[in-house]
């Protein structure tokens, strides 16, 4: 039958890493933080009708070194750049970012010298919320596809299911034992030397 026959009943099994995922995903700190016209919206996310306290977020702390999340909400510009790293900085590990609308994901109308073409030139983003302004119903959206992405992380790179070994290895940068590492490793049957060209000799 399996052992959860022979458990009694109130008692769940699971792995360290997907309870430390569902924790990490249920308890997200955004920072308060925004830069332009989809800060509205943002600040429509967290009020009473659409609640984002549900999932656990309704604590947009002052200082980002409380935080866990940071939404780029707004466009970019070449001032601000420097100002959205340090803030980005000083949030600890480990850390999370949405581009939220058109302007923070690709500099949206304002393709000229003064706006950050992209958020993700300047931070790692994790979800990019789409629109212009996006609505909070998309936020909420990138928001829960985030904690699907949280919740799916993993310690130890390991292959996916139905993933081959040369895309993990593509996708991991593992390279796995070299052939001198394996020489060098002992064999069945006593004592070995290795030799210059990696052959094994017993």
């Amino acid at each position: 039958m399996g052992l959860e026959a022979r458990l009694p009943d109130g008692i769940l099994l699971t792995s360290v890493e997907k309870f430390i995922g569902w924790a990490r995903a249920g308890s997200l700190w955004p920072a308060t933080f925004g830069l332009a016209c989809c800060a509205i919206e943002m600040m429509a996310t967290g009020a009473a009708h659409y609640d984002l306290a549900r999932f656990g977020m309704e604590v947009f702390r002052a200082s980002p070194r409380q935080a866990d999340l940071m939404i780029v909400a707004g466009r970019v510009s070449q001032k601000m750049a420097p100002i959205v790293r340090t803030l980005y900085d000083q949030m600890p590990e480990p850390k999370w970012a949405i581009a939220m609308g058109v302007c923070a994901s690709t500099g949206g109308m304002f393709n000229n010298y003064a706006i950050v073409q992209g958020v993700d030139h300047i931070i790692p983003v994790d979800m990019y919320v789409p629109g212009c302004p996006p609505r909070p119903e998309m936020l909420m959206d990138g928001i829960l596809k985030l904690h699907e992405k949280i919740r799916a992380e993993q310690f130890v790179p390991r292959p996916r299911k139905g993933e081959s070994m040369e895309d993990f290895r593509r996708r991991s940068g593992w390279q796995g034992p070299q052939p001198d590492d394996i020489a060098a490793m002992p064999q069945p049957g006593g004592l070995h030397q290795v030799l210059g060209s990696g052959q094994v000799r017993a």
